[in-house]
């Protein structure tokens, strides 16, 4: 009966094992999952990995879950204890209705604070990816106290830091829009200056679409067309200043067009971020903590330790 047990447990086991490697969907690494609510009717996926010391929060990037961060989480959690969010609208958090105003930058760093207050986190580290970016520069612009330090990775484009020596096409158009919007010719004559702010604008917007002409020239974008994602996109809002402790990761593009746009964020970081660490990486991609992972990881931990962070363990 023994051996009977025994064999049967050592079935299961192997057929448990089958599954894992026939689905790579299928997380097996050590983590917990709840939901935590962030607004009526609203609740989001949480990750946590465990490990010891200061809370550190990863958020994913446009389309993705916090389970593209499953692998990398677990090279942190020796030094921090790690968390995961998935933003709304996207795998096991709750989907709104795709308007602006539930996918703004600054709802999805609200959404972020509820979870860090619903969690208790004592001034938690952000780290985000991507377009995850404006979240952090929306809870860093709005509320500084409530977080210790802030880590872009590959994310600290226009969405996350409006470029003011150079601009934004998108930001730009999304500003040239609301004054176009507020424009009464009945009324025009008693705001001059409105009209002029209009025209220079348009002067603006004119030369960042030529140049995007250009960029574009004889490439194929790929085209995004899921409804939550457009709303996170064209819920970009413009943030110019930081003071914060900050670490910018970047990848260097191998495009020169993507290369000028990089370069012009990092020198923005530089000089809008008032305690900004710059770190370029070359001969890797978009996904930096992935291809770049030991160099992602050792700039973390390198940034985060001349911070003397106390721990925020509960």
């Amino acid at each position: 009966m023994e051996i009977s047990r025994l064999w049967m447990a050592a079935l299961s086991l192997l057929l448990a094992n089958a599954v894992l490697a026939q689905d790579p969907q299928i997380d097996s690494t050590p983590h917990r999952v709840q939901v935590v609510p962030v607004e009526a009717g609203i609740k989001l996926e949480v990750i946590d990995w465990g490990g010891s010391g200061h809370a550190l929060v990863l958020l994913a990037g446009l389309g993705d879950t916090a389970h593209v961060f499953d692998k990398f989480a677990l090279r942190l959690t020796p030094n921090y204890h790690v968390y995961g969010i998935t933003r709304r609208g996207f795998g096991a958090s709750t989907a709104p209705s795709p308007q602006d105003a539930s996918y703004s930058a600054n709802r999805l760093g609200d959404d972020i604070l509820a979870v860090v207050d619903a969690l208790k986190l004592d001034r938690p580290i952000l780290a985000g990816h991507s377009v995850a970016g404006e979240e952090l520069s929306s809870i860093g612009t709005r509320h500084p106290e409530k977080v210790s330090a802030l880590i872009y990775i590959d994310a600290g484009y226009a969405y996350a830091l409006y470029d003011e020596a150079h601009g934004d096409l998108v930001l730009d158009s999304i500003a040239l829009r609301n004054k176009l919007d507020q424009l009464h010719l009945g009324t025009l004559h008693l705001q001059p200056e409105h009209l002029t702010e209009i025209l220079l604008g348009i002067r603006q917007l004119q030369g960042e679409l030529q140049q995007r002409q250009e960029d574009i020239s004889g490439s194929v974008p790929h085209p995004v067309s899921d409804p939550a994602s457009n709303a996170v996109l064209d819920g970009q809002q413009k943030y110019t200043r930081l003071d914060i402790p900050t670490l910018a990761i970047f990848n260097v593009p191998h495009s020169p067009a993507f290369q000028r746009t990089m370069e012009r964020q990092a020198h923005a970081f530089e000089a809008q971020v008032s305690r900004a660490r710059i770190v370029r990486i070359a001969n890797s991609d978009h996904y930096v903590f992935r291809t770049s992972e030991d160099q992602v990881v050792r700039e973390i931990n390198d940034f985060l330790a001349s911070l003397h962070l106390r721990s925020s363990e509960r």
